[in-house]
């Protein structure tokens, strides 16, 4: 019996020692040395990228008044949940949830906190690569255009977005989140200059304008503004997606119970959702005062002139979706290869690293070039998959975990984030599923 006992001991001792050295090689485990500032670019960067191109469009399909107010009342409401989960990483003395889906596990059980976080941030993760895909491929396309001018022959936007898919096969083999944070870094200004780009030519085009502009809602029909409406409600949660991989950035950074992560995260968080706002309020508003209801559903496209700065813009984008791509690849990254290990028992090195990862690289390509529906894309997805990790699902972890006291006031903005939370899964993706569907009807695959 001893000896059934000491095997027992032992086998235990091997699979933790496994683990540790597992952690040691996975993306977001491997290094724990980053700075407050590493938070405040990655977080900028799964931020700002091609959501803010397309809050116009948003405006556009819900008019000044109700379009002020979702914008505004989502920047708060995902504030407030963001913060809940930096507060959450290291709420159990002596651990950490490094992944979202480990919080999950803990405030849901083993089992259900994998279903219910996992497939989740999988769309969201996923969906959003695949729209960057997209958004990278029309930027380049765009600064071919405007470089031509009608010159040269015309390359489909199915080229462009192997193109830009090129690019990720070598970046893709960086080992984790600090690896990357030169291209993060540089990522977050593009997102800044770009934005600082769209928000002052539309704002001296709508000073300049010769005609009148029509605010009046998109569709001409009731149904299609209804529909607008719930598309535009999905673009809004899209564009505020940062929660999706904040406790893994958190887990890069190294925490003491004198000095918990939380503090040096918090800080990088605030100063992220500060450039969040002057990118998302200057250019939502400007870029729909600029073109009203005719704004395209990427405003950078609504821009011609001056044309080299406008190619300038969206040569910035596809810098910046580079980098975004790889933020929301690492988590994905970190799941694909500690199943292969765990589950498959592939041996951890740079063949499984390239292969899974070129891997997901081309998966994520081929679903782009397949369905290149921006504006579609963005309320499917913002619906679908953001309004759960982002609006709700940090304030039920919230209530459950930290019990506050029923109809108080931190109970009371749970539940409200929640309700919110709620109806944007529910009557987003609706809209989001027609406009594919409107884009689809004139539309040639690989074209």
């Amino acid at each position: 019996m001893e000896e059934y006992v000491e095997t027992v001991k032992e086998r235990k001792q091997e699979e933790r020692l496994k683990n540790v050295n597992l952690d040691d090689w996975l993306p977001i485990t491997s290094s724990r040395n980053a700075k407050w500032y590493y938070s405040a670019f990655h977080n900028v960067t799964a931020m700002v990228g091609a959501g803010v191109l397309g809050l116009p469009f948003a405006m556009s399909q819900l008019g000044w008044g109700f379009g002020t107010v979702v914008i505004v009342g989502s920047f708060g409401i995902t504030l407030y949940t963001l913060w809940q989960m930096v507060e959450m990483h290291e709420m159990v003395p002596g651990k950490r949830f490094d992944r979202y889906h480990e919080l999950g596990q803990h405030a849901f059980g083993e089992k259900l906190g994998l279903w219910i976080i996992v497939p989740q941030q999988l769309i969201v993760e996923v969906g959003t690569d695949i729209v960057y895909m997209v958004t990278g491929g029309q930027s380049l396309k765009k600064v071919y255009d405007l470089i031509c001018n009608g010159r040269c022959k015309d390359i489909r936007l199915t080229f462009w977005i192997m193109i830009f898919a090129a690019a990720h096969i070598p970046l893709s083999q960086f080992p984790n989140f600090n690896s990357i944070s030169a291209v993060s870094a540089a990522a977050a200004v593009m997102s800044l200059a770009y934005s600082m780009i769209a928000f002052f030519t539309s704002a001296a085009k709508g000073a300049h304008a010769t005609a009148a502009v029509d605010y009046g809602l998109r569709a001409p029909t009731t149904a299609g503004k209804v529909f607008g409406v719930l598309n535009a409600l999905g673009a809004v949660a899209f564009a505020y997606a940062g929660h999706n991989v904040v406790l893994e950035i958190q887990a890069t950074i190294p925490s003491t119970p004198e000095q918990p992560s939380k503090k040096p995260m918090w800080r990088g968080v605030v100063v992220a959702y500060g450039l969040v706002a002057l990118c998302y309020f200057t250019v939502a508003f400007t870029g729909y005062y600029a073109f009203g209801n005719s704004v395209n559903p990427n405003v950078l496209i609504s821009l011609e002139k001056p044309r080299w700065l406008v190619a300038a813009a969206n040569l910035m984008v596809a810098v910046h979706v580079v980098g975004s791509y790889q933020v929301y690849a690492m988590p994905v990254f970190d799941m694909i290869e500690t199943v292969l290990v765990k589950k498959h028992r592939f041996t951890p090195g740079f063949r499984l690293r390239f292969v899974a990862r070129s891997a997901y690289v081309l998966a994520t390509m081929f679903v782009a070039m397949t369905f290149p529906f921006f504006d579609g894309l963005l309320g499917f997805f913002g619906g679908f998959g953001f309004a759960p990790t982002t609006y709700f699902i940090p304030c039920i972890i919230w209530l459950m975990l930290k019990k506050p006291k029923k109809y108080g006031l931190t109970w009371l903005i749970n539940i409200f984030c929640i309700a919110i939370g709620v109806l944007l899964m529910l009557v987003s993706p609706v809209g989001g599923l027609r406009q594919i569907i409107h884009d689809a009807r004139n539309f040639k695959f690989y074209s």
